[in-house]
């Protein structure tokens, strides 16, 4: 099969088209013919050394995919080959097939393209775990995302204005702010303009927070939170380290949590997947909730998507063609 491998830790360049033998699925998993797969931060922290695949997992990038069931491993009896699915990977989507547990797919939503609906599992399952299972958000909270414009971030904002929340976001330009706000953000905060701490307290504090930017947003977070608030992390694209002052999470009640999708057992990503069936498939059927689509590339330039991904210009999801 056509496929795409990290040939060395690096840039987008060490990104090399390659051709691979066809995985075979084993008990529980399903073997995919990809037509999309989606890019996602994650993979650039693969391809650059700083985040490995899980023991087992394909050392192939690439995290979501849509496509069609080309095979069944032992066990399986909810999909069959043909069924066009979505679905959250351990690793190896930047490629023509690749295989992953039965209960990380999901159909795609009625009326959606493959090509959008491989868009949908890193973010939603992200999301979903972290926002509303982790951080318990609920109808009527402000909530703060970072990174508004993202895959996360563009998410985000639609699911929590959907379940009610009153929905923050940073982004750093106008253009960005524009997506956000038109996505159901009431304020979008561009970060190179405007304190982020000060906008948040003069709504009386963030509810929740999430955040994929570590470093110094810590701290500002702290102090952006209303008494009793919730602050998830899932990323640190400043970094991991910071200079704490615990005393206003003591002494207002604060609650600092975080979680990265991929190291979490199968049993976990089959209950978030089993949550967004019932919770957010159908909105995405009536069209309330889509992902917000940036740029495609062909597999073979997933070097290209790697460059665009880690330039900052996008809003929203990038995308490899497959076989689509």
């Amino acid at each position: 099969m056509r496929a795409v491998e990290i040939s060395a830790p690096g840039g987008p360049e060490v990104l090399r088209p390659v051709t691979a033998p066809v995985p075979v699925p084993g008990h529980g998993q399903i073997l995919i013919r990809v037509a999309w797969a989606g890019v996602n931060r994650p993979d650039a922290a693969q391809r650059a050394g700083l985040y490995p695949p899980p023991a087992g997992a394909s050392p192939l990038p690439g995290l979501e995919c849509a496509g069609h069931v080309a095979a069944v491993g032992p066990g399986v009896a909810r999909w069959q080959p043909g069924d066009a699915v979505c679905a959250l990977l351990p690793g190896g989507g930047y490629a023509e097939y690749v295989v992953t547990p039965a209960a990380h797919a999901l159909p795609v939503p009625e009326g959606m393209a493959l090509r959008e609906a491989a868009c949908v599992p890193e973010t939603f399952f992200t999301v979903w775990g972290n926002v509303f299972m982790r951080g318990g958000l609920k109808a009527g909270e402000r909530f703060l995302v970072h990174g508004g414009s993202s895959g996360i971030g563009t998410t985000a904002i639609q699911l929590a204005r959907a379940f009610g929340a009153r929905v923050f976001a940073t982004a750093g330009s106008a253009d960005k702010c524009a997506a956000c706000e038109g996505l159901g953000a009431e304020r979008a905060i561009n970060y190179r303009d405007e304190d982020f701490v000060a906008v948040m307290k003069a709504e009386g504090g963030a509810d929740l927070i999430l955040d994929m930017v570590g470093g110094s947003y810590i701290q500002r977070n702290i102090r952006a939170l209303a008494d009793d608030g919730r602050m998830v992390q899932i990323a640190f694209l400043q970094g991991p380290k910071a200079d704490l002052n615990l005393v206003e999470v003591m002494t207002r009640r604060l609650t600092l949590t975080g979680s990265t999708l991929r190291p979490q057992s199968d049993a976990a990503k089959a209950r978030i997947a089993d949550a967004l069936e019932t919770q957010v498939w159908p909105l995405l059927a009536a069209g309330r909730v889509a992902p917000v689509m940036d740029s495609e590339y062909p597999l073979e330039d997933a070097a290209g998507a790697h460059a665009r991904l880690e330039s900052a210009g996008h809003i929203g999801k990038i995308v490899l063609r497959v076989t689509g």
